[in-house]
């Protein structure tokens, strides 16, 4: 009487397959992460850093002559969806006359960006002629020229 006993089989013969799995999960994950960044990246990351770099001086004495002048800037929106911003000077005295070039871009997602022109409604108070077409953040990028001087400055508002 012959009796065929086998011996019983190790987990371990499954190792080679958690080995895949595994790996199999990371390639997926590290696929599904390169596609959602190369679709969704919205900005231009510009193609003259050197020459921008060899110019870095200039642009630390704009700022350096712009902080010099004292002026404040303080931007937000009315119920309409317009940009209002207040200009000041060093002494607290309004800023008049000035003249402002405006761009409003959205800091996330789809580039949306919108040029605005303001007029003085009231001694250093400026609206914007046009509405933000979205609610949400925007990021206004100004060129303010007011007595004989320039001042640049970027100020986040929001559009409820």
């Amino acid at each position: 009487m012959s009796t065929n006993i086998l011996p019983a089989r190790s987990a371990w013969r499954l190792f080679p397959w958690f080995i895949v799995g595994g790996m199999s999960v990371v390639v997926a994950v590290n696929a599904v992460m390169i596609t959602t960044a190369l679709t969704t990246f919205p900005g231009n990351a510009g193609r003259d850093g050197f020459g921008l770099s060899n110019r870095y001086n200039i642009v630390l004495d704009r700022v350096a002559n712009q902080n010099a002048l004292g002026w404040t800037v303080t931007a937000s929106t009315d119920t309409d969806a317009r940009a209002l911003l207040v200009l000041s000077a060093e002494d607290g005295a309004p800023i008049v006359g000035a003249r402002i070039a405006a761009t409003a871009q959205r800091p996330l997602g789809p580039l949306n960006r919108t040029d605005l022109s303001f007029s003085e409604i009231d001694r250093g108070r400026y609206r914007s002629a046009g509405q933000l077409p979205l609610p949400g953040q925007w990021d206004l990028t100004l060129t303010i020229d007011a007595n004989s001087h320039a001042h640049t400055s970027t100020q986040r508002i929001v559009v409820r």
